[in-house]
């Protein structure tokens, strides 16, 4: 057994929580995860009730004005950018998709403001498959850990796919989101305390908290 698949073993056990963005229902999870980028989860959680309340459907948003949408997600980063997606979004998904959320990566990718990130984390979270979301979190610990040195998330995506077996890519996500908040943090990470410090290449280490 490698290193890499003990260290997502060990932190599986660690951080059992579900995901933040997963919200239950697949449309909720894609908005959810879309509107979480360039924000933190706990922001996309403060407004999301409220929001969805607001647009319970994909009719709602679509008759909605782009301006209308913004406003109630007016709290989050990149809102205006989100709001024109999220109702591009819903039209291609009552027109294309007949009101479902599609199933597939590629079909995923082709609603407006869905990339790879968030396409995964709707098929791990929403439809039990197997993917891996590549987020900040998970490109910059498996920099640490010395498992990658690609230049793009997409490209770790595709190294740990060849890495890692496909029962643990849904949980890569996951785990290490909740473990890039708690020790692996981006500016000082809490070596101390970690317990896959012994599989990581990361140096200098830090031993305190001073």
């Amino acid at each position: 057994m490698s290193d890499l698949i003990k260290t997502i073993q060990v932190l599986q056990l660690r951080y059992p929580q579900k995901s933040d963005m997963n919200l239950g229902s697949p449309a909720n999870v894609l908005l959810g995860t879309l509107l979480s980028a360039r924000t933190t989860d706990i922001q996309v959680l403060k407004v999301f009730p409220q929001f969805r309340q607001k647009f319970p459907t994909w009719e709602a948003l679509v008759k909605a004005d782009v301006s209308d949408i913004a406003k109630s997600i007016s709290s989050i980063g990149l809102y205006h950018a989100k709001a024109k997606a999220i109702k591009g979004l819903a039209q291609r998904i009552l027109d294309v998709f007949q009101g479902q959320v599609p199933r597939t990566m590629e079909e995923l990718v082709s609603l407006p403001g869905v990339g790879r990130k968030t396409a995964s984390c709707v098929l791990a979270y929403a439809f039990n498959q197997p993917a891996i979301a590549a987020d900040t979190h998970v490109f910059r610990i498996m920099h640490r850990l010395g498992w990658s040195q690609s230049k793009t998330p997409e490209q770790v995506e595709r190294e740990l796919k060849a890495l890692v077996p496909k029962k643990l890519w849904s949980e890569i996500n996951r785990s290490l989101v909740r473990f890039g908040r708690d020790i692996c943090v981006a500016r000082k990470p809490q070596c101390w305390r970690c317990p896959v410090a012994r599989w990581c290449a990361y140096e200098p280490k830090t031993l305190t908290s001073k």
